[in-house]
């Protein structure tokens, strides 16, 4: 369908949601696919809870802001982008905020908009902006690439990991910045990591039809397969048509119809492409076989069902209108 014809219907800029119908018409069988995966997921039983669970708190994107309306827990994880410009007073302000809140322990990432934090972006602030000394991360533990083993008063143990790598887009002071498409994440997160937190989406995951997020940081999903990665960046990944319907979340079984869905979603996109290339309805032939096979194994079988992960979009930042509006996330686990 001509690109002209499509305009008036097209997303201000690739971090708005699209609409349905432009979505329709853009990635017609990928649509499909997707609400397909959806639905197969409803019937799959939800990834078992020990019986001393811990209460984890994930917000991401709060831009200078803050609120009220944080949920009590044993652990909070802020994702990144804790500031607007990065001014390493912007952030004392943000970490103030975070430590004051009563959360047994908390984790925080850098996000793109935290210049200050990385050394290459700094550079772009004032002169008196540059001063290591100025930021104090009190009880938090801020993660660059880097893991932490928490302890917590119910005997429960948890490894973490955080990086803040992101792609660029298009802004060449933001931080922690890597040419899309180029892999900076394989190999970097240990494989007994229990929460990884990264600021960036993996590929085809709560990041819009769009698909905004890096399939290298998804190939290293695959690799560790953690029990939670939270995330933020893609304000607006909770608010399209799917994401609406997940509500910010998704628990990602690592099988073949995972493989299935993530090879559909990789195509091309045009609404005449997508309805006479067979390998499209072959996906969806794929996506039922083997999600139905499983929700059978699951459910009358009683089998074990694959190792999972349960993905958070932690963005309080609602779209790009400058309000908290998003809740937070609660996930026990």
């Amino acid at each position: 369908m001509s690109h002209l014809l499509l305009q008036p219907l097209a997303p201000a800029n690739i971090y708005e949601p699209p609409s349905l119908l432009y979505t329709l018409l853009t990635q017609p069988l990928k649509t499909l696919i997707r609400l397909l995966d959806l639905l197969l997921t409803v019937f799959h039983t939800s990834p078992s809870v020990p019986s001393t669970p811990l209460r984890i708190v994930c917000i991401s994107d709060t831009h200078c802001l803050t609120t009220s309306q944080i949920p009590d827990g044993d652990l909070l994880i802020h994702a990144g982008d804790l500031t607007n410009i990065g001014h390493p007073a912007e952030l004392q302000d943000q970490i103030d905020w975070l430590a004051s809140l009563p959360h047994e322990n908390k984790i925080a990432i850098a996000g793109n908009h935290d210049r200050f934090l990385d050394p290459r972006s700094r550079k772009t602030l004032s002169f008196d902006d540059q001063d290591d000394g100025f930021v104090n991360w009190k009880s938090i533990w801020y993660l660059q690439h880097s893991a932490v083993d928490l302890s917590f008063k119910n005997g429960r143990k948890l490894r973490v990991y955080g990086a803040p790598q992101t792609p660029a887009d298009g802004q060449d002071d933001h931080a922690f910045r890597y040419a899309r498409g180029s892999d900076a994440w394989s190999g970097t997160v240990p494989s007994d990591v229990d929460v990884l937190v990264t600021h960036a989406p993996p590929k085809y995951h709560l990041d819009l039809p769009a698909a905004l997020g890096c399939e290298h940081l998804l190939a290293e999903v695959w690799r560790v397969r953690p029990r939670l990665h939270v995330f933020g960046h893609v304000h607006a990944g909770k608010t399209d048509y799917v994401g609406r319907l997940k509500r910010g979340r998704e628990v990602v079984r690592w099988d073949e119809r995972q493989r299935c869905v993530e090879q559909a979603r990789a195509r091309s996109d045009g609404f005449v492409r997508g309805i006479v290339d067979p390998r499209g309805w072959l996906d969806i032939v794929k996506v039922l076989c083997y999600g139905g096979a499983n929700v059978l194994w699951d459910r009358v079988w009683g089998g074990r069902s694959a190792e999972s992960t349960t993905m958070v979009l932690a963005s309080l930042m609602y779209c790009n209108s400058g309000e908290l509006l998003n809740p937070p996330q609660v996930v026990e686990m």
